[in-house]
C-alpha cells in the first residue's frame, strides 16, 4: 500500500515493528505496539506502521487479517513480505529510507530482530530521533538463549544508533536491567496501558476455585512451575481448583505441556484452551476468579493489567514488575517456583478474590488506561523534537561563527578572542 500525506502538521510517527496485529501469537510486543499506534493517533499524532506479515513460525497474515489493521482506525500500516526466519524482509528494507525520511520520530520495537539495526542506521543518517521498545528483550533470565549472539548484537546498536536515542522501559525492574546493558541512553519510563472494558458480567465464584493462565505459551512464563504447583495442590487436598490455559506457542511446546499435564494426572483440572481473542477472552476474565502470572521475567506484564481491569485478582511472580498489586490489595506478589506458586493459591483461596478484583479494576481505570500513556509518549516525542530542533540551531549558528571567522580572515579582519 502507498501511504497518504493526509495529517501534515501532526507530529509525524512512524512505528518499525518485526510484526504487527492481527499477528497475536506474538503476544504483548504487538498488543503494545497496536494499542500504542491506535491512540497515539487517537490523540493527534500521524502514525503509520512499517512491518512485516510474519504470523508465527513458517505462517504469514493474509490479505483479510491484514485489512483488519491496516485502514480505518486512524493510522496506516504496511505489511512487507517475510522471506525467511522470523522477519527478514527485503521489502522493508527497501521502504525504510523513505518512511524515516517521512517521519519525525521513529519509534522501533523489539530487540533482537531484522529491521532493528537497518532502522537505527537509518535514523542516523537521516537524522531522525529513535525511541526504542525492546519490549524486555533486554532483560535476562536462567533461560535465556544464545547469550552471546546478543551482546554482539547490543554492540553493533550502540555503534549505529543515532545522537537522538531514548529507551523506552515500562518498569522499574526492566530500567535497572537495561541500564547495565546501555549506561549511556536516555531512558524514558512509560507503562503499557490496558484497555478497561466499559461493562463486566463476572461469574460470581462458587466452591471451585477458578485459576487462569493467560499468555503466549513459551518456556520463559513459567507454566510448568505452575502446574507443578497444581499437582502440590491435589497431593495436600488442597482447595478444589481449576485451570484454564489460553494462549499459543511453538506446536512442540505445546504438545511437551500436553504430556507434563497428562504426566502429573491433572487433565480432569487444567484444560489448554487455545488462542482467545476479544470477546471470547473477555468472557474467560469473567468467569476466572484468579489469574496467575508465574513467569521468570517480564518488562511488564500486561496479561495482569488485563486481569485486574477485567476484575479478577492475580498472583504475579516476583519476575514480574507486579508488587503493587499487594499493597492495592488486589493479589500477591511471590516467587514463581511451585512451592511459593502452591502456597500462594492455597492462601488467595480463603481471600474475598471478588472485592480484590474490583480494587484492581479501579487501580488500572486510574493508572493504566491506554489514553493516559499515549499522552505520555506523545509528550515524549515532542521533547524530543524540540531538543532535536535546539540542536540543529546551534549547529546552524556554529556554522554560520565558522563561515564569519573564514571571511574575516579572508578579507584581514582578525578573529574575535578565543578562536
Amino acid at each position: 500500500m502507498i501511504f497518504s500525506d493526509e495529517d501534515a502538521g501532526a507530529v509525524r510517527v512512524l512505528h518499525v515493528s518485526p510484526c504487527f496485529a492481527p499477528a497475536w501469537v506474538y503476544g504483548g510486543l504487538v498488543e503494545s505496539a497496536y494499542q500504542f499506534a491506535r491512540h497515539l493517533a487517537r490523540a493527534g499524532a500521524a502514525v503509520r506502521v512499517l512491518t512485516t506479515d510474519a504470523n508465527g513460525p513458517g505462517k504469514k497474515l493474509d490479505s483479510a487479517q491484514k485489512a483488519l489493521c491496516a485502514r480505518g482506525q486512524g493510522f496506516e500500516v504496511r505489511y512487507c513480505g517475510r522471506i525467511a526466519r522470523q522477519s527478514v524482509s527485503l521489502e522493508l528494507l527497501g521502504a525504510l529510507a523513505d518512511q524515516v525520511r517521512w517521519a519525525d520520530v521513529v519509534h522501533l520495537h523489539a530487540a533482537y530482530s531484522f529491521p532493528t539495526i537497518p532502522t537505527l542506521l537509518a535514523a542516523r543518517m537521516l537524522e531522525r530521533p529513535v525511541v526504542w521498545t525492546p519490549h524486555g528483550a533486554l532483560q535476562r533470565w536462567s533461560g535465556s538463549r544464545r547469550v552471546r549472539f546478543k551482546s554482539l548484537w547490543e554492540k553493533v546498536c550502540k555503534l549505529v544508533a543515532p545522537r537522538g536515542l531514548v529507551l523506552h522501559l515500562t518498569s522499574e525492574s526492566e530500567v535497572e536491567e537495561t541500564r547495565a546493558r546501555f549506561p549511556r541512553a536516555s531512558i524514558e519510563l512509560i507503562p503499557n496501558g490496558v484497555e478497561i472494558p466499559q461493562s463486566l458480567h463476572r461469574e460470581p465464584r462458587g466452591a471451585e476455585l477458578r485459576l487462569g493462565f493467560v499468555g503466549r505459551l513459551d518456556p520463559k512464563k513459567g507454566i510448568e512451575n505452575l502446574l507443578a504447583a497444581c499437582r502440590m495442590l491435589k497431593e495436600r487436598n488442597g482447595p478444589v481448583f481449576s485451570l484454564a490455559i489460553a494462549g499459543s506457542g511453538s506446536s512442540d511446546y505445546e504438545a511437551k505441556l500436553r504430556r507434563e499435564i497428562d504426566h502429573l494426572d491433572l487433565s480432569n483440572e487444567v484444560a489448554l484452551l487455545g488462542e482467545l481473542r476479544g470477546e471470547e477472552k473477555q468472557r474467560m476474565f469473567e468467569r476466572t476468579d484468579v489469574v496467575v502470572a508465574p513467569s521468570f521475567t517480564e518488562n511488564f506484564g500486561i496479561v495482569v493489567a488485563e486481569a485486574l481491569a477485567h476484575g479478577a485478582a492475580v498472583i504475579a511472580s516476583t519476575g514480574t514488575p507486579w508488587k503493587e498489586v499487594e499493597r492495592t490489595g488486589c493479589g500477591l506478589w511471590v516467587g514463581n517456583d511451585p512451592a511459593s506458586l502452591a502456597d500462594a493459591i492455597s492462601k488467595i483461596s480463603s481471600m474475598p478474590v471478588a472485592e480484590m478484583g474490583e480494587r484492581g479494576r479501579g487501580w488500572m481505570a486510574a493508572s493504566f488506561s491506554w489514553d493516559k500513556c499515549a499522552l505520555e509518549m506523545l509528550a515524549l516525542y515532542k521533547d524530543l523534537l524540540a531538543q532535536h530542533g535546539d540542536r540543529d540551531a546551534r549547529r546552524r549558528a556554529s556554522a554560520a561563527s565558522r563561515c564569519s571567522s573564514a571571511r574575516g580572515w579572508a578579507d584581514g579582519t582578525p578573529p574575535p578572542p578565543g578562536r
